[in-house]
């Protein structure tokens, strides 16, 4: 799949008060006096897809919009919320007129994704006829122009649903990109939806939300399951740590058939500090699993771990996969198999298990197992 590249949220910001508050989902003479098209055919000429970041079911009361029809903002005008109101998508003026100014924006541009967020919580009655409205939307845009990949996003992942999921092709899952959290975000996730509709970024060195700070190797090897994106300024990122990025990146795409074709598992390590999780390939031949030093654990040696889903009778090659940057930990020494590898049974690894290195805290630990026979 292309790279699609998406505004951050520091840009939207950066210009909020010349562009968002007089925003009415049409492109601003003001902001682009000569159009989408010079920045689209930048992005495109790079050899990525265009994407683009709304807000449709929001007005703000500073707009042309609400101006013309304040009767189309659901519940008390003076309880807004981030400066905004939900528009009233039942109201069939108001739905058709977002039908249109999406439908122009789509059909004028080389758009190639939309991120569709809704950020203000919908407090007034009729909830549900707002969602069936937001339904018939979003599929009279899909049917419309069903080349374009929509992504989910509602604070985050406000809006992860069987619902939302027949007419999206991705979920944001949160806001959150600090990866401590997003190793416990993320398995919650897994429980209910497959790793490739799971929007899973690497994040800058200090994650807004939390203020911690992290190795690449931590905040990649964490959103390497999902369907990774980079959310990062990279004009401040070292020239090492875009070739690090770009390891991590061919990685992804080396892995992505089988982390995004494969078969689940969750594992449940003796050891709480630790998350355990991987991939499996449908027909057993291989598969990925992740260990996550989540804290400094409770005994001084780390625990084994039992890995499920493989074929009890092949014998895998079991190696970790060795990324730059990425430490192993302080212990003088370290089992054998993590540098040199080593040849297990599936009925082995399900039985007796693997036993972990000593990993840092906040750090992570990717192992390949191939069948060999």
């Amino acid at each position: 799949m292309p790279q699609v590249l998406e505004f951050s949220d520091v840009v939207v910001r950066r210009n909020a008060r010349d562009i968002v508050s007089h925003l009415d989902w049409t492109v601003s003479d003001d902001a682009h006096p000569d159009g989408l098209e010079p920045l689209i055919d930048h992005v495109v000429g790079l050899g990525m897809e265009f994407g683009i970041w709304v807000e449709p079911e929001m007005v703000n009361p500073d707009s042309d919009l609400y101006r013309a029809h304040p009767d189309w903002a659901l519940g008390d005008p003076d309880l807004t919320g981030r400066n905004q109101l939900v528009l009233d998508l039942t109201i069939d003026d108001c739905w058709h007129h977002l039908f249109g100014a999406l439908d122009r924006l789509l059909a004028d541009h080389d758009i190639s994704f939309v991120k569709w967020d809704m950020n203000r919580d919908v407090v007034a009655a009729g909830t549900h006829a707002q969602t069936v409205a937001l339904y018939r939307l979003l599929d009279a845009l899909r049917d419309r122009h069903p080349e374009v990949e929509i992504e989910s996003c509602a604070s985050g992942g406000g809006r992860a649903d069987a619902g939302i999921l027949e007419r999206t092709q991705r979920i944001w899952t949160s806001d959150c990109n600090d990866p401590l959290e997003r190793q416990t975000i993320q398995r919650g996730f897994s429980y209910f939806l497959p790793p490739e509709v799971m929007g899973a970024h690497v994040g800058p060195p200090r994650a807004h939300t939390t203020g911690r700070t992290h190795r690449l190797a931590f905040r990649a090897s964490t959103a390497l399951f999902g369907h990774l994106g980079i959310e990062w300024n990279l004009l401040d990122a070292t020239d090492r740590d875009l070739e690090k990025l770009a390891a991590w990146i061919a990685l992804h795409k080396e892995l992505r058939a089988l982390l995004h074709c494969g078969d689940v598992v969750r594992l449940d390590p003796p050891d709480a500090a630790t998350i355990a999780h991987g991939v499996v390939a449908p027909d057993r031949a291989g598969a990925v699993f992740s260990f996550a030093q989540m804290a400094t654990g409770p005994t001084a040696g780390p625990p084994r771990v039992q890995l499920r889903g493989l074929e009890s009778d092949a014998v895998y090659r079991v190696e970790r996969i060795e990324m730059p940057g990425d430490p192993m930990g302080l212990a003088m020494e370290q089992p054998t198999w993590a540098t040199d590898g080593v040849g297990l049974t599936g009925r082995t690894l399900a039985t007796v298990g693997l036993q972990l290195p000593r990993l840092l805290p906040e750090s992570a630990l990717l192992v390949r197992m191939d069948a060999v026979s």
